[in-house]
């Protein structure tokens, strides 16, 4: 196969090259940049110089990349994608998105979020949206894929198994999600400067944050429901580098449930799920044990007493969060193992 990555300056572009270097199915990766064409990417990342050669940045022309290219994953910001998907889409490549722009299938609530002009319409009905472990048919057959964004993944693959069981009020959901300072891209910004970020903890986007209708738009999909009630999501900066932890509490419909049903739930939506790791009883899971890897890692507890239950999802917001995501619905999408390239155990310490 080959490849094409458009935004391979950014972080998520840059994960996907390391990923797909160790893919045994990618014969070549070709890099694109609107800015920076004829440059060599290790003038701008080192750390890549002799690997796979050397990878020249190329400007962006739909038709050369559909010819040069089987898929080209678009890891440009939110914006940009939904100006150029549609001159890809047109060419008949296959697309994996990792911006936000084709996530959202109502046009109005991607307007009223992320305050710009949606893609056309035509390309985001054609957009499957890729969580992984929850979409493979439509993934297996998708033209164009919009990958989740990083805190939904978190939040919805600790979410999900009791939703499709109906066991939360979801009127009752509160999501607290913390996120390392990657996740807020390479542009430098006043909000993640060393000295404003470091020895802090900041809160950001309070009621805001463009991940709350996807978030939403998903969890009414499979509790099969035309809506559902508003999420509370509140999303915060730490001083790290890479991770998300989201932990979530909600009120269970029935408290007789007990942890062991909670627990036998989620083995079952999750055995033949490599990249999903539930823990024991009692053991919860921290950023570190997922770092650099595709892992997302569970734990759970039931307060008995006030009748909630308490959903701790780990994982590392440019792996499993962006390109390691990415890697996995393109294993889905061509039919290959879909560890190809993410066997990669989590940089530990």
């Amino acid at each position: 196969m080959n490849v094409g990555i458009v935004g391979a300056t950014g972080y998520g572009g840059v994960e996907l090259i390391r990923l797909l270097h160790h893919h045994p199915e990618v014969k070549q990766i070709h890099v694109y940049s609107t800015t920076k064409e004829g440059e060599p990417l290790h003038k701008t990342y080192p750390h890549l110089g002799g690997q796979q050669g050397t990878l020249i940045l190329k400007s962006f022309q739909p038709e050369e990349m559909a010819r040069e290219c089987d898929v080209v994953f678009l890891a440009a910001p939110a914006g940009v994608s939904a100006e150029i998907s549609p001159l890809l889409f047109d060419t008949g490549v296959k697309i994996i998105d990792l911006s936000g722009d084709l996530r959202i299938q109502d046009r109005e609530k991607y307007k009223a979020w992320y305050h710009r002009e949606p893609a056309p319409e035509r390309v985001i009905e054609e957009a499957v949206y890729g969580l992984s472990e929850w979409a493979r048919p439509a993934i297996e057959k998708a033209k164009i894929i919009a990958n989740p964004g990083c805190y939904p993944t978190a939040a919805l693959t600790g979410l999900l198994p009791v939703v499709k069981k109906g066991l939360i009020d979801l009127g009752t959901l509160i999501i607290d999600a913390k996120s390392g300072v990657s996740g807020a891209g390479r542009t430098p910004s006043a909000n993640a400067h060393f000295p404003e970020m470091n020895d802090n903890l900041k809160i950001y986007k309070v009621n805001q944050h463009q991940h709350i209708p996807e978030i939403e738009q998903m969890l009414a999909t499979v509790h099969h429901s035309s809506e559902v009630p508003p999420v509370t999501f509140s999303t915060h900066l730490v001083p790290m580098t890479r991770g998300i932890m989201s932990t979530m509490y909600a009120s269970l419909t029935n408290k007789g449930t007990t942890l062991e049903k909670v627990r036998a739930v989620y083995e079952e939506a999750y055995r033949d799920a490599p990249f999903v790791r539930v823990r024991d009883d009692g053991n919860f899971p921290t950023t570190r044990d997922v770092y650099g890897s595709n892992y997302c890692d569970i734990g759970l507890t039931l307060d008995e007493r006030t009748g909630r239950l308490t959903i701790v999802s780990v994982i590392d917001n440019l792996v499993k969060g962006a390109a390691g995501q990415a890697v996995h619905n393109f294993n889905l999408m061509f039919g290959f193992d879909e560890m190809d390239g993410l066997r990669l155990l989590p940089v530990y310490p």
